[in-house]
């Protein structure tokens, strides 16, 4: 990785610098070997070039602003919280023990938002009278008339900050706008299941004047894919859906059972293995990224759109290409958020013509 030739000179706010940043790191993707990664000196030294990528852009940022090029400065932002996502996808523990990913995170989400404007609402609504719920909301830009919105549903493990940060640069270069929900808020949790609050969230982009009603999708990651399948499973607002079909669930109940039997702690009913998946259609076009933000295995989302495909629905699966990693693996994350923009903006009202299963 050239570092030194790193940052790109400042830009004049048309997206140039963001976009060949984002080439680079899917790139770097592309090329990163099992051996860089085992091996820990190699893949510090490689969280080390990343992170000075991140400090070079936000220090550019500041002098954007200096300049009063608000533009560029947000750009600069942007690029940043791209390279720290590359940091984070690279870490293992004790990667990162000197460094405050959380915080360079917060700093690169507060300087785009100072700098951009109104680019990222905040916003407070009302549970059925039983609590408060917070989200935030990213009007795409430039703004164009009825546009598609994307629900995101973070959970504990993926948190608002992190979804913010990898799909605020990728939504930069689609029409579409975002609405960032956690789908576990203390405040009303004991009250509603996390599907109820996301009805709620629905009803709130309703009001809004610059939503298309007919071009709302959903997102849901980690276990955020569990409460965006119901949603998209139960209310026919939702246009088109990324989770896990409700796969998740039986799955890990399936997978219990073959434990058990394994383990000889079943009873001996003759079960000598886990039942076939059964499960209820999702009305919407659904697409399922198998990895591991998902949790899905790509067997199990082969063999379920089987069964949607012979029914006659729109059901999709993208399998990132995933390197080998200590404690689990690594995906080129780039190419996946912007395959799955790509997809929603295309099929809240019209279905993109696309393989059934697309290997990245």
């Amino acid at each position: 990785m050239e570092i030194d030739s790193w940052p790109d000179g400042l830009c004049d706010g048309t997206g140039r610098s963001l976009a060949r940043l984002r080439n680079r790191a899917s790139s770097f993707f592309e090329s990163l070997s099992v051996a860089e990664l085992v091996c820990g000196t190699r893949r510090r030294t490689r969280i080390a070039d990343w992170l000075k990528v991140a400090d070079g852009y936000r220090t550019q940022a500041a002098s954007a602003r200096e300049e009063g090029s608000l533009q560029a400065a947000a750009e600069a932002w942007l690029c940043s919280l791209t390279a720290l996502e590359v940091v984070r996808s690279l870490s293992c523990a004790g990667d990162l023990d000197s460094v405050d990913l959380a915080e360079k995170v917060r700093i690169s989400l507060t300087g785009f938002q100072d700098d951009a404007g109104p680019a990222i609402e905040r916003v407070t609504i009302d549970c059925f009278g039983q609590g408060t719920l917070t989200g935030f909301f990213l009007p795409t830009a430039p703004r164009q008339p009825s546009p598609p919105v994307l629900v995101c549903v973070s959970d504990e493990e993926i948190t608002l900050g992190s979804m913010m940060s990898r799909l605020l640069p990728a939504s930069r270069f689609q029409s579409v706008s975002l609405l960032l929900v956690d789908a576990g808020v203390p405040s009303a949790r004991h009250a509603f299941k996390p599907e109820h609050m996301l009805q709620c969230w629905l009803d709130y982009l309703e009001a809004r004047p610059d939503v298309g009603q007919q071009r709302i999708a959903i997102y849901g990651e980690g276990a955020g894919a569990i409460h965006a399948s119901r949603v998209a499973l139960s209310d026919r607002r939702i246009a088109a859906a990324v989770c896990d079909g409700g796969l998740l669930s039986p799955v890990m109940r399936r997978a219990s059972l073959s434990w058990m039997t394994r383990s000889g702690q079943a009873a001996d009913h003759g079960t000598a293995a886990a039942p076939p998946l059964q499960l209820r259609r999702i009305p919407c076009p659904l697409l399922m990224a198998v990895g591991s933000r998902s949790m899905i295995w790509e067997q199990d989302a082969l063999e379920l759109q089987a069964g949607y495909r012979q029914a006659g629905a729109a059901c999709f699966v993208v399998v990132p290409n995933r390197i080998p990693h200590p404690l689990g693996e690594v995906e080129n994350f780039v190419a996946v958020d912007d395959f799955i923009l790509e997809w929603l903006c295309s099929n809240p009202g019209a279905v993109r013509q696309i393989e059934p299963v697309t290997y990245l």
